[in-house]
């Protein structure tokens, strides 16, 4: 098999993709870290339960929702359970299944937060993008998303964080 090399204009987004990505992921964390006293993963299992009908999900849909592993995510949610903002509950649908719920004390906890986070999101992203490249970036980041999740030619794959078993089981 021949290895097909980037490009110098693909090597040089390549690298500008990394960059980015972890500059701005460093930034949000020291962000959120500062104001909220959490990670952005933390931040994100709030934001995302927040959005949910009832502030409740399976601990599958959110794992799947967040693009992380079970047993990441069980590690999260023991934290944030630990400080009363998020609870588990028995799911009546499926005895195997759990549910993650945000409390009243964690949507404090986001309403607090939010602001802060909106506003570096914006002035570290969306602030430096004309209306045109907004619109471009989703349709990137949605185009590599569904390539990653197997969608399309290799739909069902469990190669994805979410439906991964752990080495440990």
């Amino acid at each position: 098999m021949t290895t097909r090399w980037l490009t110098p204009e693909e090597q040089r987004a390549w690298r500008a993709y990394i960059a980015a990505s972890r500059l701005l992921e460093d930034a949000i964390d020291r962000q959120l870290q500062q104001e909220g006293g959490m990670p952005h993963l933390f931040y994100s299992v709030l934001a995302t339960l927040s959005d949910a009908p009832g502030r409740r999900l399976r601990m599958t849909d959110l794992a799947e929702a967040l693009k992380i592993t079970r047993s990441r995510l069980t590690y999260v949610v023991t934290r944030l359970e630990r400080d009363g903002l998020v609870r588990r509950e028995n799911c009546a649908a499926d005895k195997r299944a759990s549910l993650a719920v945000l409390t009243d004390e964690g949507t404090a906890v986001l309403e607090r937060t939010a602001p802060g986070h909106v506003e570096t999101v914006r002035s570290l992203l969306f602030d430096r993008l004309t209306a045109e490249q907004v619109g471009q970036l989703e349709e990137i980041c949605t185009g590599i998303a569904h390539r990653l999740q197997g969608e399309g030619a290799g739909a069902g794959t469990d190669d994805v964080p979410w439906r991964r078993r752990s080495s440990c089981s």
